[in-house]
């Protein structure tokens, strides 16, 4: 049995998407296709239900997935035996200071299981080899892969008056005691609300904003992500005023391999969201 084909559906079971898995595997997607057939026909049995969306595994994928998974990394391992040590690679990632940690890790955590990669976090400002950052960051010369757009909303302590209501205006929050955010993109933000707020506290990460808020020092504006279950604060919009970003991977020059593979499963990421 074929290993590379045992890779080739790998990705396929993993993805659910054969030019996902074509991607993934720097190849074309007829020779992902072929490879599943082969597979197919040397075990005889059917291991994908293909369909407009994408491809859906059978019962006997779901069986097959674990040992392919186990054969190829005897295999690896088999390799790793004789290879000389390679230098270990590095790939920069530069990550501004909102954004919402729990969905960002899920973007890079598959680049953390490559083997001789080292992944290396800075700050968005930094030198880096690509920059998770809001669409009004970009520079000069970077291109840009939108990920996600989420509102600004709100955050009150769960106490709150106006907690009760379901949506806000501007005019009710005149007069608000403001915890302004020393690395929001939009420092004017609060000022787009349309009501006059007074500034009660500065708070330099946006962990203390949210326990700012809890503890009932202020409001703060803060993209929906990252106020997400925040503990004593509810979130609200505010009906009258837009407000909302776009996060996405911006670069500049030609990527490496590592950064190509990246953008290339996030591109896919995006695609089957748009497709469900």
């Amino acid at each position: 049995m074929d290993i590379r084909a045992l890779r080739y559906f790998v990705a396929v079971f993993e993805e659910r998407n054969l030019t996902a898995a074509a991607r993934r595997c720097f190849i074309s997607q007829p020779s992902v296709s072929a490879a599943v057939q082969s597979l197919e026909q040397d075990l005889e049995t059917k291991l994908f239900i293909r369909h407009k969306k994408g491809m859906s595994p059978t019962a006997a994928a779901e069986q097959l997935y674990p040992a392919a998974r186990r054969m190829i990394g005897e295999a690896d391992g088999l390799r790793a035996l004789f290879r000389q040590p390679a230098p270990r690679r590095t790939l920069t990632l530069g990550l501004m200071k909102s954004l919402d940690i729990a969905r960002t890790m899920e973007l890079i955590r598959p680049v953390t299981g490559i083997a001789d990669l080292h992944l290396r976090l800075v700050d968005a400002d930094e030198d880096c080899d690509a920059r998770f950052i809001s669409k009004v960051m970009l520079l000069k010369g970077e291109a840009f892969l939108p990920l996600w757009t989420e509102r600004y909303v709100v955050a009150l302590p769960a106490a709150h008056p106006l907690a009760s209501k379901a949506k806000l205006r501007a005019a009710d929050l005149a007069g608000a005691g403001l915890v302004a955010r020393c690395h929001c993109e939009h420092s004017e933000l609060f000022t787009r609300a349309g009501a006059p707020l007074v500034t009660a506290a500065i708070a330099q990460t946006e962990e203390w904003a949210l326990a700012l808020v809890a503890a009932g020092v202020g409001i703060a504006f803060l993209p929906e992500g990252v106020a997400r279950d925040a503990s004593g604060v509810v979130t609200r919009e505010i009906a009258d005023v837009d407000l909302a970003r776009e996060v996405g991977l911006a670069y500049a020059g030609a990527p490496s391999i590592d950064l190509e593979g990246l953008i290339a499963r996030l591109g896919g990421r995006r695609m089957r969201k748009r497709a469900a």
